[in-house]
């Protein structure tokens, strides 16, 4: 819950110290008229993001959270795409096949992980919820990686719970950021949070490959490591749970400690039009994202053949070239979206918004697929998936984060976990159709892309009908 207020300067019954109004000064400094001296800290994160006194420890403190969430996310990731790329359960399926109806199985686990979830939400604080489900998560990592030391094969199963792990971990974040601050500080605050997330992204890909290749480690070494490394970003949660309420007024402390209503989230979803329309924004988000990265997939796997063979004896040679690709395929969409999350997500936030926002990254997906429907080679496809990818992970996030600042807090926990993990991964689903459906027809490269340019245009038309939502529930 907020402890700022964001109410204008002519309202008698406050005394605004933050005011939400827009700075004077020009690129790159953020400087509003009015509001009390800036510590050091503040003046230097200033230079990123509209930054205001008393904001500066707090805001550090969950970009430092989110670094470490999504650098633990990046190191598992390469490893997920390796094993289950090279572990087919069935002769009949192509390890890319595998991946997108693995994917499509996440979404069935789903539909009982979410009420679940919700069925916890509603007997508990909210930083008890954290703790619970993030040991859960650290015990899985342990278990993973005892048994990739005993020689199970792993891939299919931890290719399905580090899907549920990331939704939910990072999902869980964002609502509790959305928890802590007003919107108009969510909106000033988002894009500097949102450079740890891009930070850490980076920096956990850029790794794998040097961990994999000199430094001697295992895939389920990196599991150990991340999990020593979520156990931490765990603390740094509960600190500054402890260290924000203390600062809230006593309505504001009460309502933090509350357990949230009975109402679930998909029932939320299903009677506000606003999250209805974000739930089937993320669907078609994800079944583009899924379809293009099948496309990767595909290419990148013929690859991995016609180098190493397909033989069982390669099986290793595969595993590593297909790790270091992914690793420094995700290194490079990281860092593109570290860049943009530090030098242009504040200013697209300032200057055109929430509602302009939603726009960039489904015009950016019908340019790159209208490209790779006529050039379908590795670089052509590999280019175009680090550019959106890269816009995903940095203005995309921050803008889906943005969406719920004026929801209600039943709202950020219960909906937002139910659109971050269950309607993402019905785009799965609806992804590994259009893949079976694909392999029965024998369509190429081409055919994938082409069907994507059409998504995006339905994707375009969702999103002016949340942009229109939006400007409703803000007015």
């Amino acid at each position: 819950m907020a402890t700022t207020p964001s109410r204008s300067v002519s309202d008698p019954r406050t005394l605004v110290t933050h005011p939400e109004i827009r700075s004077r000064q020009s690129f790159p400094f953020f400087k509003t008229i009015g509001e009390p001296p800036k510590n050091a800290l503040e003046r230097l994160l200033s230079l990123f993001a509209d930054v205001r006194a008393g904001e500066g420890v707090g805001a550090s403190l969950l970009t430092v959270n989110v670094f470490l969430l999504l650098g633990l996310y990046s190191l598992l990731k390469p490893v997920r795409e390796a094993l289950i790329l090279t572990e087919p359960m069935f002769k009949s399926l192509s390890g890319p096949e595998q991946k997108a109806y693995a994917a499509a199985a996440q979404a069935v686990l789903l539909m009982g992980v979410v009420p679940f979830y919700g069925w916890l939400a509603t007997r508990m604080p909210r930083i008890r919820l954290i703790g619970i489900t993030g040991a859960f998560f650290v015990l899985n990592l342990g278990l993973f990686y005892l048994g990739g030391l005993a020689g199970m094969r792993v891939g299919v199963a931890f290719f399905i719970w580090l899907g549920i792990f990331n939704v939910f971990v990072v999902a869980q974040f964002w609502a509790f950021a959305n928890d802590l601050y007003t919107e108009g500080q969510g909106q000033r605050l988002f894009p500097l949070i949102g450079v740890g997330a891009s930070l850490g992204a980076w920096v956990g890909a850029q790794a794998v490959p040097g961990l994999l290749k000199q430094a001697g480690f295992t895939t389920y070494t990196l599991m150990f490591m991340a999990g020593a490394i979520l156990v931490f970003a765990l603390g740094i949660t509960f600190f500054v749970n402890r260290r924000e309420t203390a600062r809230a007024d006593p309505a504001a402390k009460r309502i933090n400690d509350a357990p949230l209503s009975r109402q679930g989230g998909f029932e939320l979803i299903f009677k506000d039009r606003y999250l209805l329309w974000i739930a089937v924004l993320t669907v078609l988000l994800n079944v583009v994202n899924a379809t293009g990265q099948f496309l990767l997939d595909n290419v990148v796997t013929a690859e991995a053949a016609a180098r190493f063979g397909s033989g069982p004896e390669q099986h290793e040679a595969r595993v590593i070239f297909l790790g270091s690709f992914y690793g420094n395929f995700q290194a490079a969409t990281n860092l593109v979206g570290f860049l943009l999350q530090l030098f242009v997500t504040s200013r697209v936030m300032r200057f055109i918004g929430v509602r302009g926002a939603l726009f960039i990254l489904p015009l950016l997906a019908l340019i790159n697929y209208s490209v790779i429907a006529v050039a379908p080679i590795l670089a052509v496809i590999r280019v175009g998936k680090i550019l959106e990818n890269g816009t995903d992970y940095s203005i995309q996030n921050t803008i889906r984060a943005a969406l719920f600042l004026p929801t209600s807090r039943e709202a950020k926990y219960k909906s937002k976990a139910a659109i971050d993990t269950f309607f993402m991964r019905t785009g799965d689903v609806v992804s590994a159709g259009f893949v079976a459906a694909g392999k029965a027809l024998s369509v190429g490269v081409p055919a994938f892309a082409w069907l994507n340019v059409g998504l995006t245009g339905a994707w375009i038309v969702v999103a002016r009908q949340i942009a229109r939502e939006h400007r409703r529930k803000t007015f």
